[in-house]
């Protein structure tokens, strides 16, 4: 399988059906014109970069075998209009309720409570969908998992197996917090492109080593030409 075929969605013909053990994702995403303002620097245009990085994770995601269904939090039009494009991928509007865990909270309901479910962050832009069925693997073992940025202050996926009541913490130190939770470290490499999130110039350059999405390396080709 060549590097740009991991990163095609999956199609109906060529796929297994997924049973209801299949785990939904859910990946929140901010509105991109005030997504990643960190990332100001990094291309001339953001908000470009930003729904770049949501689009790859999604599409990543959307190719784990063992995820049946994943489910986009946003109420970013342009985000909503292009997900809605990609098989077993859907969008539920984040609403009144704001902020990151209130945002997932809303997918998680919509995925219901009889389903394993995780929460992926949208920002990134190297996962490889096998790097997720790794963890997605690990995770059934426990009740509820944890896999840490690759900073190890910071929570990239959180996962709930089904019947258990979901929890997140997102945000600062969030993966001590989740420990505290109850959450299990999910044994991950440390190399992991499941732990590489983006959310400052210096973290991009860290993804691109190693190997980015094709619409986030196609914004930064556009930026550099």
């Amino acid at each position: 399988m060549s590097l740009s075929d991991r990163f095609l969605p999956r199609t109906s013909p060529a796929q297994p059906e997924y049973g209801p053990s299949g785990w939904v994702v859910i990946v929140p995403v901010k509105p991109t014109a005030v997504g990643k303002s960190r990332l100001t620097d990094a291309a001339p245009n953001r908000a470009a970069l930003a729904r770049a990085l949501a689009l790859d994770t999604i599409v990543a995601a959307a190719a784990a075998t063992a995820v049946q269904r994943v489910i986009v939090v946003t109420e970013d039009a342009d985000i909503a209009a292009a997900v809605r494009r990609m098989p077993h991928v859907d969008v539920v509007r984040e609403g009144d309720q704001r902020g990151l865990d209130a945002a997932i909270a809303t997918g998680a309901a919509a995925a219901g409570p009889d389903t394993p479910r995780a929460a992926l962050l949208g920002d990134l832009p190297a996962l490889r969908p096998f790097d997720l069925d790794t963890a997605l693997e690990a995770a059934e073992a426990v009740e509820r998992g944890v896999v840490a940025d690759a900073e190890g202050e910071g929570s990239t996926l959180v996962t709930a197996r089904a019947g258990a009541t979901w929890i997140s913490a997102f945000g600062e130190d969030s993966f001590s917090r989740h420990k505290l939770l109850g959450c299990t470290p999910l044994d991950v490499p440390p190399d992991s492109t499941l732990r590489r999130d983006v959310d400052t110039a210096e973290q991009l350059a860290e993804a691109s080593l190693l190997g980015l999405g094709a619409r986030t390396a196609a914004v930064l080709g556009a930026s550099a030409a």
